[in-house]
């Protein structure tokens, strides 16, 4: 597998010093760890990482204390709150553009009533021949993204649009069509009042009065249970968890990337949970093998696996990051609406 070497300036104004955090792993620097930089005799602040797997890799400076994107790199990675760039080290990854049919991604604005009439964004993807194909139905993906992110993570870094293009085209992945709205149902930062709905509840009935019932007017979606999957990561793996484990009769497949449960909470929140014949699809549990969520999502796996579930449980290389995310989505992508069954 190719690799990169990869060296980047940061601003010259920089009088006491300056740092770089990335999402690439280093031995001996966690990922998005801050890294000195080096000051040379023209006043340019630099450090060579690498070599660095192909991947895309979110960083922002550190200068002066204060943190900010490369003023040069046009590749942005939007949050909910502050902003971060984005470098792409090429090498033939599913997430890469490829010259394979692609499908279309939508924005669909509303006002929401659940939020009390907040404006939300909620981006859908369709497969290659959607619109050629006016009598076809198709499965639905809602996908998740985590804290801090945008209804446009997972298209923006994520590269889910890309990743869905390139599986169908190689058909490893059947068509489907991938909702993805923003997961911050309360403002951003802010935390209800005691005894108030949390954010996870009030998105969860976002989730199944609005977003449910938009994307199956607007769209050719195949009804039942055993055509929906919920996945989502950190924040969002805790939503499709929560979500898909509530309403059973609505998903048949759940993915949860970077989060988990300690055995207490899944014991004293699941002490009934157990397998029903609705249970056909798949139950995905996917970390990267330095998350600081690691012990928890090993306690969901245990958990899941003492109530009698067969739950697929992945650890791969890297953090609490994109890249790892990435992987997960082409692991788990080819596992969905794959199995026969009742709705």
């Amino acid at each position: 597998m190719a690799r990169s070497i990869w060296s980047v300036d940061a601003p010259a104004t920089s009088h006491i010093g300056s740092s770089v955090a990335g999402e690439w792993t280093r031995a001996g620097a966690a990922p998005n760890a801050p890294e000195k930089m080096t000051r040379n005799a023209q006043g340019i602040w630099s450090i060579t990482v690498g070599p660095l797997e192909p991947n895309i890799y979110i960083y922002t400076f550190d200068v002066d204390g204060m943190t900010i994107t490369d003023p040069i790199n046009p590749l942005v990675k939007l949050r909910a709150r502050t902003s971060a760039s984005m470098v792409e080290v090429a090498g033939g990854q599913p997430w890469e553009p490829r010259d394979v049919p692609h499908g279309a991604l939508a924005i669909h604005t509303h006002a929401s009533p659940v939020l009390d009439g907040a404006l939300r964004q909620v981006f859908v993807y369709t497969p290659p021949g959607y619109d050629r194909s006016p009598r076809a139905r198709y499965p639905v993906l809602y996908l998740f993204h985590g804290n801090n992110d945008l209804a446009a993570g997972w298209t923006a870094a994520g590269r889910a649009n890309l990743i869905l293009d390139n599986l169908i085209a190689g058909k490893k992945s059947v068509p489907m069509i991938v909702v993805m709205p923003w997961g911050h149902a309360l403002p951003f930062g802010t935390r209800p009042p005691a005894g108030r709905p949390s954010n996870n509840d009030v998105f969860e009935k976002y989730l199944l009065e609005e977003v449910m019932p938009l994307v199956d007017a607007k769209y050719r979606t195949t009804p039942g249970r055993r055509n929906r999957a919920i996945v989502g990561l950190s924040m969002g793996g805790g939503q499709a968890l929560h979500i898909g484990l509530g309403h059973r009769d609505l998903f048949a497949s759940i993915g949860v990337f970077s989060a988990g449960m300690t055995r207490t909470d899944f014991e004293a929140r699941y002490r009934t949970l157990a397998p029903t014949p609705l249970d056909i699809g798949v139950f995905f549990i996917g970390i990267g093998k330095e998350d600081p969520a690691l012990p928890r999502a090993r306690d969901l796996a245990h958990g899941l696996r003492a109530h009698g579930f067969s739950p697929v449980y992945q650890e791969i290389d890297g953090g609490h990051t994109y890249p790892v995310w990435r992987n997960l989505l082409v692991e788990i992508a080819p596992l969905l609406f794959t199995k026969p069954g009742r709705s």
